[in-house]
Protein backbone atom coordinates (compact mmCIF):
# COMPACT_ATOMS: atom_id res chain seq x y z
CA UNK A 1 0.00 0.00 0.00
CA UNK A 2 2.81 2.54 0.97
CA UNK A 3 4.66 1.59 -2.56
CA UNK A 4 1.06 2.84 -4.38
CA UNK A 5 0.96 6.16 -2.09
CA UNK A 6 5.21 6.32 -2.76
CA UNK A 7 6.22 10.17 -4.26
CA UNK A 8 8.37 8.03 -6.71
CA UNK A 9 6.08 6.46 -8.07
CA UNK A 10 3.29 9.29 -7.98
CA UNK A 11 6.04 11.35 -10.54
CA UNK A 12 6.18 8.30 -12.79
CA UNK A 13 2.45 8.04 -13.33
CA UNK A 14 1.78 11.51 -13.53
CA UNK A 15 4.56 12.26 -16.06
CA UNK A 16 1.96 10.50 -18.63
CA UNK A 17 -1.57 11.66 -17.20
CA UNK A 18 -0.34 15.04 -17.20
CA UNK A 19 -0.28 15.48 -20.97
CA UNK A 20 -3.18 12.94 -21.48
CA UNK A 21 -6.08 14.54 -19.02
CA UNK A 22 -4.82 17.99 -20.80
CA UNK A 23 -5.40 16.68 -24.30
CA UNK A 24 -8.79 15.64 -22.89
CA UNK A 25 -9.42 18.30 -21.71
CA UNK A 26 -8.80 20.16 -25.15
CA UNK A 27 -11.34 18.37 -26.87
CA UNK A 28 -14.22 18.00 -24.24
CA UNK A 29 -14.18 21.80 -23.63
CA UNK A 30 -14.83 23.18 -26.87
CA UNK A 31 -17.62 20.19 -27.24
CA UNK A 32 -19.28 20.94 -24.36
CA UNK A 33 -19.11 24.52 -25.21
CA UNK A 34 -20.56 24.30 -28.12
CA UNK A 35 -23.52 22.00 -26.76
CA UNK A 36 -24.00 24.23 -23.83
CA UNK A 37 -24.32 27.42 -25.85
CA UNK A 38 -26.20 26.41 -29.25
CA UNK A 39 -27.06 22.40 -29.53
CA UNK A 40 -29.18 22.06 -26.16
CA UNK A 41 -32.92 24.18 -26.21
CA UNK A 42 -33.73 27.13 -24.38
CA UNK A 43 -35.89 26.95 -21.14
CA UNK A 44 -39.40 27.70 -21.47
CA UNK A 45 -39.46 29.73 -18.66
CA UNK A 46 -35.64 31.08 -18.25
CA UNK A 47 -35.21 31.21 -21.87
CA UNK A 48 -31.38 32.07 -22.79
CA UNK A 49 -30.36 32.59 -19.16
CA UNK A 50 -30.69 29.21 -18.35
CA UNK A 51 -27.20 28.62 -20.20
CA UNK A 52 -25.35 29.11 -17.28
CA UNK A 53 -26.32 25.99 -15.80
CA UNK A 54 -24.23 24.12 -17.74
CA UNK A 55 -21.22 26.52 -15.98
CA UNK A 56 -22.84 26.90 -12.36
CA UNK A 57 -23.88 23.43 -12.02
CA UNK A 58 -20.77 21.48 -12.73
CA UNK A 59 -18.55 24.10 -11.09
CA UNK A 60 -20.83 23.21 -7.76
CA UNK A 61 -20.23 19.78 -8.00
CA UNK A 62 -16.16 20.04 -8.71
CA UNK A 63 -16.18 22.53 -5.65
CA UNK A 64 -18.15 19.69 -3.69
CA UNK A 65 -16.16 16.67 -4.57
CA UNK A 66 -12.91 18.36 -4.46
CA UNK A 67 -13.24 19.34 -0.78
CA UNK A 68 -14.30 15.74 0.07
CA UNK A 69 -11.17 14.43 -2.32
CA UNK A 70 -9.24 16.90 0.52
CA UNK A 71 -10.55 15.55 3.16
CA UNK A 72 -9.95 11.68 2.20
CA UNK A 73 -6.56 12.93 1.42
CA UNK A 74 -6.17 14.31 5.01
CA UNK A 75 -7.25 11.65 6.56
CA UNK A 76 -4.91 8.83 4.73
CA UNK A 77 -2.39 11.48 6.18
CA UNK A 78 -3.41 11.60 9.43
CA UNK A 79 -3.61 7.63 9.92
CA UNK A 80 -1.37 6.25 7.29
CA UNK A 81 1.01 8.70 7.20
CA UNK A 82 1.09 9.27 3.61
CA UNK A 83 2.92 12.40 2.57
CA UNK A 84 1.83 12.42 -0.86
CA UNK A 85 -2.19 12.47 0.10
CA UNK A 86 -1.21 15.79 1.73
CA UNK A 87 0.78 17.07 -1.41
CA UNK A 88 -2.21 15.77 -3.37
CA UNK A 89 -4.52 17.89 -0.61
CA UNK A 90 -1.98 20.96 -1.11
CA UNK A 91 -2.30 21.28 -4.47
CA UNK A 92 -6.39 20.27 -4.64
CA UNK A 93 -7.26 23.44 -2.47
CA UNK A 94 -6.78 26.58 -4.92
CA UNK A 95 -8.55 24.92 -7.59
CA UNK A 96 -11.81 23.94 -5.20
CA UNK A 97 -11.44 27.13 -4.01
CA UNK A 98 -11.75 28.49 -7.76
CA UNK A 99 -14.51 26.37 -8.53
CA UNK A 100 -16.59 27.12 -5.25
CA UNK A 101 -16.11 31.07 -6.42
CA UNK A 102 -17.03 30.52 -10.03
CA UNK A 103 -20.36 28.82 -8.60
CA UNK A 104 -20.83 32.00 -6.02
CA UNK A 105 -20.26 34.20 -8.85
CA UNK A 106 -22.47 32.60 -11.70
CA UNK A 107 -25.07 31.42 -8.78
CA UNK A 108 -25.24 35.47 -8.54
CA UNK A 109 -25.39 36.19 -12.32
CA UNK A 110 -28.44 33.74 -12.77
CA UNK A 111 -30.21 35.07 -9.84
CA UNK A 112 -30.32 38.16 -10.71
CA UNK A 113 -32.68 37.87 -13.61
CA UNK A 114 -34.74 34.54 -11.96
CA UNK A 115 -34.89 35.80 -8.78
CA UNK A 116 -34.80 39.63 -9.24
CA UNK A 117 -31.77 39.94 -6.80
CA UNK A 118 -28.19 39.27 -6.44
CA UNK A 119 -27.83 37.20 -3.22
CA UNK A 120 -30.23 35.84 -0.41
CA UNK A 121 -28.90 34.65 2.75
CA UNK A 122 -31.06 30.76 2.66
CA UNK A 123 -29.54 27.98 3.46
CA UNK A 124 -27.93 27.03 -0.42
CA UNK A 125 -26.46 29.83 -0.92
CA UNK A 126 -24.61 30.52 2.90
CA UNK A 127 -23.58 27.24 3.14
CA UNK A 128 -21.95 27.38 -0.60
CA UNK A 129 -20.28 30.36 1.15
CA UNK A 130 -19.42 29.09 3.95
CA UNK A 131 -17.33 25.79 1.67
CA UNK A 132 -15.69 29.11 0.05
CA UNK A 133 -14.28 30.11 3.34
CA UNK A 134 -13.57 26.93 4.63
CA UNK A 135 -11.23 26.37 1.37
CA UNK A 136 -9.55 29.83 1.85
CA UNK A 137 -9.09 29.10 5.21
CA UNK A 138 -7.38 25.50 4.72
CA UNK A 139 -5.19 28.01 2.12
CA UNK A 140 -3.93 30.12 4.90
CA UNK A 141 -3.54 27.64 7.46
CA UNK A 142 -1.15 25.67 4.73
CA UNK A 143 1.06 28.99 4.14
CA UNK A 144 0.81 30.17 7.66
CA UNK A 145 4.32 28.90 8.39
CA UNK A 146 8.04 28.72 7.10
CA UNK A 147 7.02 25.33 5.54
CA UNK A 148 4.50 23.48 3.71
CA UNK A 149 5.50 20.56 6.15
CA UNK A 150 4.69 22.83 9.58
CA UNK A 151 0.93 22.73 8.71
CA UNK A 152 0.60 19.21 7.50
CA UNK A 153 -1.65 18.47 11.05
CA UNK A 154 -3.40 21.31 11.78
CA UNK A 155 -4.38 21.74 8.11
CA UNK A 156 -5.55 18.13 7.79
CA UNK A 157 -7.50 18.38 10.70
CA UNK A 158 -9.53 21.38 9.39
CA UNK A 159 -10.06 19.87 6.09
CA UNK A 160 -12.19 16.71 8.06
CA UNK A 161 -13.88 19.02 10.39
CA UNK A 162 -14.27 21.35 7.82
CA UNK A 163 -16.24 17.97 5.46
CA UNK A 164 -19.85 18.24 7.83
CA UNK A 165 -20.68 21.34 5.64
CA UNK A 166 -20.53 18.98 2.46
CA UNK A 167 -23.83 17.65 3.19
CA UNK A 168 -25.04 20.82 4.27
CA UNK A 169 -24.73 22.20 1.09
CA UNK A 170 -26.08 18.97 -0.84
CA UNK A 171 -29.41 18.59 1.30
CA UNK A 172 -30.08 22.34 2.32
CA UNK A 173 -32.65 23.07 -0.83
CA UNK A 174 -34.11 19.75 0.64
CA UNK A 175 -34.32 20.50 4.33
CA UNK A 176 -35.01 24.04 4.63
CA UNK A 177 -37.16 26.45 2.56
CA UNK A 178 -35.01 28.23 -0.04
CA UNK A 179 -35.49 30.25 -3.09
CA UNK A 180 -32.72 27.88 -4.87
CA UNK A 181 -34.59 25.24 -6.91
CA UNK A 182 -34.59 21.57 -5.51
CA UNK A 183 -32.09 18.70 -6.80
CA UNK A 184 -33.05 18.18 -10.52
CA UNK A 185 -30.35 15.59 -11.23
CA UNK A 186 -29.13 13.35 -8.58
CA UNK A 187 -32.22 12.46 -6.29
CA UNK A 188 -34.79 9.55 -5.92
CA UNK A 189 -36.68 9.21 -9.59
CA UNK A 190 -34.34 9.85 -11.80
CA UNK A 191 -33.66 13.44 -12.87
CA UNK A 192 -36.18 15.66 -14.15
CA UNK A 193 -34.16 17.52 -16.26
CA UNK A 194 -34.52 16.77 -20.58
CA UNK A 195 -31.87 14.67 -22.27
CA UNK A 196 -30.97 17.40 -24.27
CA UNK A 197 -29.81 19.57 -21.68
CA UNK A 198 -28.15 16.82 -19.48
CA UNK A 199 -25.91 15.97 -22.02
CA UNK A 200 -24.04 19.28 -22.55
CA UNK A 201 -24.23 19.14 -18.65
CA UNK A 202 -22.00 15.79 -18.19
CA UNK A 203 -19.93 17.02 -21.03
CA UNK A 204 -19.06 20.19 -19.39
CA UNK A 205 -18.93 17.99 -16.06
CA UNK A 206 -16.51 15.47 -17.34
CA UNK A 207 -14.05 18.62 -18.71
CA UNK A 208 -13.79 20.49 -15.59
CA UNK A 209 -12.93 16.77 -14.45
CA UNK A 210 -9.81 16.94 -17.01
CA UNK A 211 -9.29 20.00 -16.14
CA UNK A 212 -8.92 19.50 -12.49
CA UNK A 213 -6.95 16.23 -12.86
CA UNK A 214 -4.34 18.85 -15.26
CA UNK A 215 -3.80 21.39 -12.91
CA UNK A 216 -3.88 19.07 -9.87
CA UNK A 217 -1.05 17.08 -11.04
CA UNK A 218 1.21 19.74 -12.68
CA UNK A 219 0.58 21.62 -8.88
CA UNK A 220 1.14 18.66 -6.79
CA UNK A 221 4.84 18.48 -9.13
CA UNK A 222 4.98 22.08 -7.61
CA UNK A 223 4.60 21.45 -4.31
CA UNK A 224 6.60 18.42 -3.80
CA UNK A 225 9.62 20.31 -4.99
CA UNK A 226 8.73 22.99 -2.27
CA UNK A 227 8.63 20.31 0.37
CA UNK A 228 11.67 18.85 -0.63
CA UNK A 229 13.51 21.99 -0.79
CA UNK A 230 11.85 23.05 2.38
CA UNK A 231 9.65 25.92 1.22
Amino acid sequence: MYQLFSPNLFLKISKYLIPISGCLFLISIPVGLYFSLYASPEDYQQKEMVRIMYVHVPAAWMSLGIYTFIAICSFSCLVWRTRISYVLAVAAAPIGAGFALITLVTGSIWGKPIWGTWWVWDARLTSMLVLFFIYISYIAIINSGNSLLRAEKPASVMAIIGLINIPIVKFSVDIWYSLHQPASILKIGGPSIHPSMLLPLFIMFGSFIMYFVFVLLIRARIVMYKIKNNK
